[in-house]
Order: structure tokens, then C-alpha cells, then sequence
């Protein structure tokens, strides 16, 4: 999809065109921002890939996997959904959490819509509680989204969705499966109806304002993670420092894996370097497959101590660095 290359490229510095609500060719079209919130691993990034129809986000086992705010844009009949993946809401233990959690309630705050998605299997927990308690505070229209149903009785099912509700109220309840699609057109439907009258803000097939250079960064830090992950930390992070269209039509992308403390480059190489070599076949891979053009992947691993420290790190992935 090379022209779809160039639009996330450009999108901070070529605005569409849009045509107004009161043109009668497209009066009827609406716009919005629809916020995903939830705990860590409740599924948001699954579900945010399926509702697009494309990946956007990537998906590990590891939690708090999206750092940043990723949009992924969705069409339903006359209206556009930009949606709105968020960081998994928790306790902050560190400076990036605190970062990542400032950022996961900002998107839900200036949104048209919540949805709030609960993996009914930690419906109980202390952390849905507390983003329960927060949500009150936010004055816009939400939907409770349950993820995974088929892990739960029926029954129990039900006294979940009874319970939420009479905690908080909600436009309405969904019960799906963001793995399988279950439940997701629905979803998507009302979520659509629920935007306000408005010119669209992205051309109709655009999936995502994400930076392609961002995204194959972000893919190869989803492989990094589900090869490596009880052994790598968390903290580590991908940056794309080369991009260069050749003239064979292929593509030559350069990125570096950071990592805190040399023992953890050890890691992520592996034994004779074979370790990074299958880190790599799987994201060219996948990036030939989303660009449709052959990709040459050159990766690095360097050392960078207390990068979490940085506040021009933070700039990069698009957080506002804390200060207390």
C-alpha cells in the first residue's frame, strides 16, 4: 500500500480536504473521536485492530504494550470513527508509567465517546474499580465493551453487566470477543451513530495518523517482546533512524533496539546473533506484507542507561515528560 505510506507520512502537514457539514452532496456525514480505555492486557489494541479492519496497533502478551495515543480510523455508513488506543490504566510505579497514565486519561477526556473495555475475567479486580470511580469524573457518553465472554459462564455473564451498570452509568453494554470479531459490528455501529454531525478529518481510506516509520519501529518492538518476554524488560524501545526508498522500488529501513544495561544486549542478540536475526525475518516480514514492497531491515542494539529518564525520548513517543 505505497499510497497509504505516503498519507500517514504527511498527515501532520497536509490536511485533507473536507467538505462541510451543510454542503448537500455530504450533509449527513459525521466525525468523532471514540477514547478505548482499560486496564493493561483487557484487549484494547486487539479490539482497535479489528473494528479498522487493519493492524494499527501491535499486540503482545507483555502489559502496558501501547505507550502513546494510536488512532485508527474506522468507516460505518456516513460517518468516520477515529478511535483512539490508549495506555492500559494502572498504578504508575515509574516515570514512564506516570507519563503513559496522563496520557491514557487526556485521550479519554477530550473524546467524543468512552468506551470502556473490561476483560470480564478481572471484572472484580481492584484496578477496573478504580477506573470505574475515575470514569464518573468525565462528562461525556461511555459504553461498557466486555472482552472475552466465551471465558465465563453465561450467568455470571449477566451479574457482571448488572453490577457495572448499577456502579456507573452507561448508553448501553456490549458483549464481544476482540480476538474473533464477536460482537464488533455491533459495536462499531453504535459507536458510529454516536458521532456528531461533521466534515470527515481523513481521507475515506485511511486507517490510521500513525507514522509509518513509527509503526515498523512499533512492529519490530512487538516481536522484540513476544520473543523476549519474561527476559526483556519493559523499559526497552525501538527508534527508526533510516528510510530510504531504492531505486529497485525496494525499501531499506535502519532501526535501533535500546535497551538499559549491556547484559540486556546479550539478550536480545542471542547466540551468535541469532536471536535478532529471527527478530528481524518476523518484522520484514510483516512490513513487506503492510507496504507491499520487498524491505531490507538492518538492526542495531545499543545501550542506552536511564533512556526512561529522557524527556527527549518522551517527545519521540509522543508523552509529555513528567516532572513531579
Amino acid at each position: 500500500m505505497e499510497g497509504r505510506e505516503a498519507m500517514t507520512d504527511q498527515t501532520d502537514s497536509q490536511q485533507p480536504e473536507a467538505n462541510t457539514p451543510d454542503d448537500p452532496e455530504h450533509g449527513d456525514r459525521r466525525c468523532g473521536f471514540a477514547a478505548l480505555i482499560g486496564a493493561p492486557n483487557a484487549g484494547k489494541s486487539t479490539l482497535l485492530n479489528q473494528l479498522v479492519g487493519e493492524k494499527v496497533s501491535i499486540v503482545t502478551h507483555k502489559v502496558q504494550t501501547t505507550r502513546t495515543l494510536v488512532r485508527g480510523i474506522a468507516m460505518h455508513g456516513n460517518s468516520q470513527v477515529i478511535f483512539v488506543d490508549t495506555p492500559g490504566i494502572f498504578r504508575p510505579r515509574r516515570r514512564l508509567d506516570s507519563a503513559m497514565l496522563k496520557t491514557a486519561w487526556s485521550g479519554a477526556k477530550d473524546a467524543d465517546l468512552v468506551v470502556l473495555l473490561i476483560d470480564v475475567r478481572k471484572a472484580r479486580e481492584p484496578e477496573t474499580m478504580e477506573i470505574l470511580e475515575r470514569l464518573a469524573d468525565v462528562p461525556i457518553p461511555r459504553l461498557l465493551c466486555l472482552n472475552k465472554i466465551d471465558t465465563v459462564k453465561r450467568d455470571t455473564l449477566l451479574e457482571i453487566v448488572a453490577r457495572l451498570n448499577a456502579q456507573l452509568k452507561f448508553e448501553a453494554t456490549f458483549m464481544i470477543s476482540a480476538l474473533t470479531g464477536d460482537g464488533c459490528a455491533d459495536l462499531l455501529e453504535a459507536v458510529a451513530k454516536a458521532m456528531p454531525p461533521g466534515p470527515w478529518l481523513y481521507p475515506e481510506d485511511q486507517v490510521s495518523d500513525y507514522p509509518v516509520k513509527q509503526l515498523a519501529a512499533e512492529i519490530t518492538r512487538e516481536k522484540l517482546f513476544i520473543r523476549l518476554h519474561e527476559e526483556l524488560p519493559y523499559e526497552s524501545m525501538v527508534e527508526t533512524e533510516q528510510w530510504k526508498p531504492l531505486k529497485d522500488g525496494s525499501l531499506r529501513v535502519e532501526q535501533v533496539i535500546y535497551v538499559a544495561r549491556d547484559s540486556q544486549r546479550g539478550i536480545v542478540l542471542g547466540k551468535k546473533g541469532q536471536m535478532i536475526k529471527e527478530i528481524g525475518a518476523q518484522s520484514r516480514r510483516e512490513l513487506e506484507e503492510i507496504l507491499e514492497r520487498k524491505v531490507h531491515l538492518f538492526l542495531f542494539v545499543k545501550v542506552r542507561e536511564k533512556w526512561s529518564d529522557d524527556p527527549e525520548r518522551y517527545r519521540e513517543m509522543g508523552l509529555e515528560f513528567p516532572t513531579d
